[in-house]
């Protein structure tokens, strides 16, 4: 694909923030070690999704749209309702209507009443969203999906560790 992709850069710090924060913590408050890890997430988490849009912009669709694509693009039916598509992301079904609607705008989505159950709204990929799902698969491929910093090993630790959090009942 060769697209570049070009952040802003801030000069680099002589010390690390969330560490320095970390020993502030632990001197006014108590042990710093879940503060430094959720600190590290959300900034992670910010940094990752930064080089993700990034490349996604030239495109005109965000990550979160992206992920709705794919999804869609996996169904076997060749549509799912919205409320299976917030199901499956892990999102608030107001998040998916809104990602449905601007997708459908850009022409990349159908929406439709489901015939079998009339209460039921079903999306479906239209050509051109898959012509732009393949172009922004090759440019996520292309970085890594962000993480490229990290080694293979790395990823899959990383990936290990979140898992257990993202199934963790917070009822």
């Amino acid at each position: 694909m060769g697209r570049s992709v070009r952040l802003l850069r801030m000069a680099p710090l002589e010390f690390d923030p969330i560490e320095r924060a970390g020993e502030l913590w632990e001197e006014h408050v108590g042990d710093a070690t879940a503060m430094r890890l959720v600190t590290s997430l959300m900034r992670a988490q910010q940094l990752v999704l930064a080089r993700l849009e990034a490349v996604l912009k030239p495109l005109g669709i965000t990550f979160a749209r992206y992920e709705v694509l794919r999804l869609l693009s996996f169904s076997r039916a060749g549509s799912l309702p919205l409320s299976k598509i917030g199901e499956r992301l892990m999102v608030h079904p107001t998040s998916v209507t809104n990602a449905i609607d601007r997708l459908v705008a850009q022409g990349l989505v159908t929406r439709a009443v489901d015939e079998s159950d009339r209460r039921r709204v079903l999306a479906a990929l239209t050509p051109e969203g898959r012509a732009v799902l393949r172009d922004a698969t090759e440019a996520l491929v292309a970085i890594d999906f962000g993480v490229d910093g990290l080694t293979s090993g790395q990823q899959h630790q990383a990936y290990d560790v979140l898992r257990v959090l993202r199934s963790t009942d917070w009822t």
